[in-house]
This record gives C-alpha cells, sequence and structure tokens, in this order.
C-alpha cells in the first residue's frame, strides 16, 4: 500500500538534507588520500567452463589502498567481431548485505557485449549473496548490527566513506583496463548498488553514464523516520539507546547523503522507483532524483516494492546504456 507523500507531491520533492558546507573539500581530500596509493590492479583468469564470457579475478586498491575484489566478466573474443577493439564497460556495486557473488552468477553485461566489473562491498557478503573484502578500517565507537552505524559519529570514520571511495577506485580500475574504451565506463546499481552509482557518478565526472534501481543512501533525516524497514531502521535503533546523538549523527550522514551529493553529476541517468517500497520510501528516490544534476529519466513502478521493475527494470537499461555508450 502507499504509505509515502501523495504522487503530486513526490514529483516536486527535494529532500530534507542539508548540504555541508565542506562538502566538496571533504570528498576531494578523501579521494586525493585514496589515490595516492598507485592503482595497481591485478585481473587473473578464472576457470570457467564458458564459451561465451571471459571471468576474471580482480583486485584494486580501494579507500586506504586496502585490497578490494570484484568479478571481471567479458564477452569471448570468438564472439566478437572486432576482438581488438575497446569494449564500453559497466561497474556494477551490490545491494546491502551482499557482496560480489559467484564469478558465473550474472552474466548479463557480458553476454550483451559490455565489459562487467562487479565490486565486492567490504565487510558485507553475509547477507543474500557472498562476499570476500574485509572492511580492515577501525571505526570507532558503538554501533548496532549492520553497517549503517559503523563510525557514524564522526564522517572520518563513517563506514560509508570507505565503501564510497571504494565505488570511485572501481571506476579508476576500469577505466585502465587495456581491454575497456575509459570514455564508455557506467555505473549501475540496485539500492545500496543504486545508491553507491550515483555517489560514484557526482564524485567522478569522468563517468559517461549511471543507472540507479530505487537507490538507497537519499535522504537520511526523511527515511529514518517514515519507515521501520532496515537497513534504515539501524539509524533509528542505534538513537534508540544513544540518545542525544541525533544531531552528530545527522550531521554524519550529510556527507554520504546523495540528495547533497548529486546536484554535480553530469552524466545522463536512469532511476526507477516503486511506489510501494518500505526499505527505500519512494520521496527519498525523487529527491535525489529531483536533485540530480545531469540529464535523467525515472521509471516509476506504482504497485510494486522494493524489487521495482526487476527484468524490466534491467532491459531498460540495457536500451539505455546500448544508447548512452554507443561507439
Amino acid at each position: 500500500m502507499y504509505t509515502d507523500l501523495p504522487a503530486d507531491q513526490l514529483t516536486a520533492y527535494r529532500g530534507s538534507t542539508t548540504a555541508p558546507q565542506d562538502l566538496d573539500r571533504f570528498w576531494s581530500g578523501t579521494l586525493e588520500e585514496a589515490r595516492r596509493h598507485p592503482l595497481a590492479v591485478d585481473v587473473t583468469p578464472y576457470p570457467s567452463g564458458l564459451r561465451t564470457v571471459e571471468l576474471y579475478d580482480v583486485v584494486f586498491p580501494g579507500f586506504g589502498g586496502d585490497p578490494i575484489r570484484a568479478w571481471l566478466r567479458l564477452p569471448a573474443r570468438s564472439t566478437r567481431a572486432d576482438a581488438d577493439s575497446p569494449l564500453p564497460g559497466v561497474v556494477q556495486y551490490v545491494g546491502y548485505g551482499g557482496g560480489r557473488g559467484d564469478a558465473h552468477e550474472n552474466l548479463f553485461w557480458a553476454s550483451a557485449g559490455y565489459a562487467h566489473l562487479q565490486m565486492d562491498a567490504r565487510g558485507q557478503g553475509a547477507g543474500w549473496s557472498k562476499g570476500e573484502t574485509p572492511d580492515a578500517a577501525g571505526s570507532g565507537g558503538p554501533q548496532v548490527p549492520g553497517m549503517m552505524t559503523r563510525g557514524v559519529l564522526d564522517p572520518q570514520t563513517y563506514y560509508y566513506r570507505r565503501l564510497i571511495t571504494d565505488a570511485v577506485r572501481a571506476v579508476d580500475a576500469m577505466r585502465g583496463l587495456a581491454t575497456v574504451d575509459p570514455a564508455r565506463v557506467a555505473v549501475l546499481g540496485m539500492s545500496q548498488g543504486g545508491g553507491l552509482a550515483l555517489a560514484a557518478a557526482a564524485l567522478c565526472p569522468e563517468v559517461a553514464a549511471a543507472v540507479a534501481f530505487v537507490p538507497f543512501l537519499s535522504d537520511f533525516p526523511r527515511a529514518v523516520t517514515v519507515t521501520d524497514a532496515y537497513p534504515y531502521r539501524e539509524i533509528a535503533d542505534y538513537l534508540t539507546i544513544q540518545r542525544g546523538q541525533a544531531e552528530t549523527v545527522m550531521a554524519t550522514l550529510a556527507y554520504f547523503d546523495t540528495v547533497n551529493l548529486v546536484p554535480q553529476a553530469t552524466a545522463p541517468a536512469l532511476f526507477s522507483v516503486g511506489l510501494m517500497d518500505l526499505t527505500t520510501p519512494p520521496s527519498t528516490v525523487y529527491a535525489a532524483y529531483n536533485n540530480y544534476g545531469g540529464p535523467k529519466e525515472l521509471t516509476v513502478w506504482p504497485f510494486n516494492g522494493h524489487e521495482a521493475g526487476a527484468i524490466e527494470d534491467e532491459l531498460a537499461a540495457l536500451a539505455f546504456l546500448q544508447r548512452q555508450l554507443a561507439g
């Protein structure tokens, strides 16, 4: 059922968060520090038994130079008309609790002719798909189970500072591959992955296109008060016990709120929203969409929840990226 703003208010809603004055300085400093670590990308062939897709195990340096794992999937050279031409690329980020999964999963983008890099999510990957990348950094302070409040009392120690930096470095890694056209790299994800795609598009101007299905990490002040669903509920659980910390927590979250990041994005973007979504309330998706700085499209699913358009979203993304990444 509908639990959020009426449709006419959604289309105009721009969010309830305020960008910190030093937001640009915070992120430019964070990324400058990360890029001091040499972009040494290790690409190892992975035995697949497949004829049409090649698989590779990838490790690249993320936040703090930490090794971040990913899968690289390529259309087999035998399937390409011009096997020596660089490929358009899609960097994909996973939803909350998941990891990069198995190498043989998610062959969609490679089968469509794209280089496909699927990034692991540090410290996650024990929920619905497996991961292999630890979150080695100490965050300090108490937290509720999950990632949403890890280091949340300080932007410098907050978990999503590391994960968003990893997402940007994944784009750097993809653009540096000899098999990839660096001018034709898109970012894509659903839920947490959609939020990371928006953040990467905002922080990495080289991104050529972005796809964000029901994006998470948007309009935190509203999200934590209009839904009782996890993962946003983790923040409310934390504040239930850590009374008096709400102002500090919201000040930290503002640095990672996509509503504050996306005004500087310029890449064409495709969004989707489910109007019965309790996990990422529709108003929070509209807030990110309405503030997005580049050309944008939004697919609205009136009777869907967090699954949104499912395969229909995937097919829409394929058509969208075929237009945006055409050689």
